[in-house]
């Protein structure tokens, strides 16, 4: 999680509460992720926008080496699948976007 707010600052200051859900072998690990920060505690997260969830084994790879790239394709691939406010989900989708364009453009100028 922080290598991907990283890499977008522009999400560094947004305010707003992420469930996470990690699905395993037969069981539901519920967190509660709190931006700015990130704030991280293992709880219901009754109070957010936004629902992420992940295989377990697919976020462990994620949080360890997870540029923009990898976030894109798990959720290209299904590995990943956030529900929520739909205006949120967009907000945060258009952020990174552009922040993508701004490293591709930087990376043909150099």
């Amino acid at each position: 999680m922080r290598n991907f707010l990283a890499e977008v600052p522009a999400l560094q200051s947004l305010r707003l509460v992420v469930g996470l859900e990690l699905r395993g072998r037969g069981d539901v690990q519920l967190y509660r992720v709190e931006l700015p920060g990130p704030q991280i505690s293992k709880d219901i997260a009754s109070d957010a926008k936004v629902r992420l969830t992940v295989s377990r084994s697919h976020f462990n790879e994620l949080a360890v080496d997870g540029r923009i790239k990898h976030w894109r394709a798990a959720f290209e691939h299904g590995d990943a699948k956030v529900t929520g406010i739909e205006q949120i989900i967009r907000l945060i989708a258009n952020v990174v976007e552009k922040q993508d364009e701004r490293a591709r453009t930087r990376k043909a100028r150099g």
